[in-house]
């Protein structure tokens, strides 16, 4: 039986965050850990993937400053995006065994687990064939970007990033002026607080997206887990 443990961790500097993930990779792949999903908030951060066009980045250095938003050049697929207060950020660790593995299904089911969510408050969310994400009409409500790690002691890889909800308004306001996100021009962002027109809290949407990806994966028991000590702040 498949099994998923999942922890939230409230806000975190995208840093921290990275090297949990880094962290908990390497374990997984050592078989001592399940698979995980991590879900939690960042502190204002600009990420830029390996798609890599900094021209997309339209504020300096100090406004950069004066804004207290971090930029960080890293590993996953994609152009850039946004991550601060207000987003849910979902980190799947996942072991993928080779054995008729389709990279891009993995995609489409992380697509999946939030449309599923977005249907529980009466919002049909879609797709667009010619970009990873979960939109609403012509406006994007999710950001996904993944990496697949070749494991070193077994076939297949793990999984790492993932995706980032807009939950709170303030999300389309705070951060997404200053890039042109995915390096789309054409269509704009929206949150579920926009679309429902109710107020809502981060970790509520974390609580209720678990049984979506639990299902779209195919996990038969979820487990909240906590990281160990020594790797939490």
């Amino acid at each position: 039986m498949k099994e998923l443990n999942v922890e939230w961790l409230s806000r975190r500097k995208y840093g921290e965050a990275w090297e949990l993930q880094k962290q908990l990779v390497k374990e997984i792949e050592r078989q001592e850990r399940n698979d995980f999903l991590l879900l939690l908030e960042h502190s204002p951060t600009y990420t830029i993937g390996s798609d890599r066009h900094p021209e997309h980045l339209l504020y300096g250095s100090e406004e950069l400053a004066r804004r207290g938003i971090e930029v960080y050049e890293i590993d996953r697929g994609g152009d850039i995006t946004y991550h601060g207060p207000g987003q849910l950020v979902g980190y799947p660790l996942l072991y993928l065994d080779a054995e008729g593995l389709d990279l891009h299904q993995y995609l489409r089911n992380l697509e999946e687990a939030i449309i599923k969510l977005l249907a529980e408050f009466g919002i049909q969310g879609g797709r667009k064939p010619e970009y990873t994400g979960v939109w609403v009409g012509d406006r994007k409500i999710a950001a996904i970007g993944v990496k697949f790690n070749k494991a070193r002691t077994r076939r297949g890889f793990v999984t790492s990033h993932g995706f980032a909800l807009n939950v709170k308004k303030n999300v389309e306001e705070d951060g997404f002026q200053g890039i042109i996100p995915c390096g789309i021009t054409e269509y704009g962002v929206t949150s579920l607080e926009t679309l429902t027109g109710i107020e809502l809290q981060v970790d509520e949407i974390g609580r209720r997206i678990v049984p979506c990806f639990a299902e779209v994966f195919g996990y038969a028991s979820v487990t909240a887990e906590e990281i160990l000590p020594s790797v939490k702040s």
